[in-house]
């Protein structure tokens, strides 16, 4: 959480990446995305859904582009960072989700501990576990959501050749901006 909300404040203040020396156990490769919260509202949200960086490299670079780069929104000014809640939610691998009918993947999918990442012929969207709870959908609906984050119809999910993977998350959230910490796993 911390080198989330350092990384973006010395970027905005110094146009430099955080570096510092983390314990090993963030020196692993980690999926995560960073995101930011303004008054309750979203305002940024982008990660690595893959394994690639080690987590303490994507947290800062996820956190950085949530603040300056979220397509959705202009870039947070380092006076907005006084206002700003931040989140970190740390991905496990995503795993597809194999069925014999796609009408079977609403079984396969668990809200409230899944989140969700649909691909097909070049276009992809994930949202995270968290999502669905927030708004209350059932897994048909975070099914259908899912595929319109990715520029989809709603109802891709049932096609054949769609690739739907699940994953769960960590998910880190200050309680006040740069306050204390509330830690918990989607189960």
């Amino acid at each position: 959480m911390r080198l989330a909300r350092r990384g973006i404040e010395k970027y905005l203040r110094e146009g430099e990446l955080l570096e510092e020396e983390v314990p090993e156990e963030l020196r692993k490769p980690r999926g995560v995305f960073v995101t930011l919260l303004e008054g309750g509202e979203l305002r940024g949200c982008i990660g690595f859904p893959f394994p690639h960086l080690p987590l303490a490299e994507a947290t800062v670079k996820a956190a950085i582009s949530s603040a300056t780069s979220d397509p959705r929104f202009p870039p947070v000014t380092l006076e907005e960072m006084g206002g700003i809640i931040v989140e970190v939610s740390v991905l496990s691998p995503p795993e597809v989700i194999k069925v014999k009918d796609p009408k079977e993947y609403p079984k396969q999918v668990k809200v409230g501990r899944d989140g969700l990442m649909v691909e097909w012929r070049g276009f992809s969207g994930l949202l995270l576990p968290q999502v669905a709870v927030e708004w209350n959908w059932d897994a048909e609906e975070f099914l259908s959501q899912t595929c319109m984050k990715a520029g989809l119809g709603a109802d891709c999910w049932l096609r054949r050749d769609v690739k739907i993977s699940r994953f769960t998350a960590q998910i880190f959230t200050e309680l006040e901006p740069g306050g204390r910490v509330e830690e918990r796993r989607l189960t």
